[in-house]
């Protein structure tokens, strides 16, 4: 089971979402549902800055 959730998550892969689309493999509004359903994970950035800081 753990293949085809793999499988199903690459379709999204920028490498190969373009393409996907192009080819009509892969709907527009599946994309974007996806992209929606996506969990903001802005709160837990870091810069490169903040990490080069913290090894000083």
């Amino acid at each position: 089971m753990r293949l085809a959730r793999a499988l199903e998550e690459k379709k999204y892969d920028i490498r190969l979402r373009d393409k996907l689309v192009a080819d009509k493999k892969l709907e527009p509004k599946e994309v974007e549902a996806y992209m929606k359903s996506l969990d903001d994970d802005q709160s837990r950035f870091t810069t490169t800055s903040e990490v080069d800081d913290s090894n000083n």
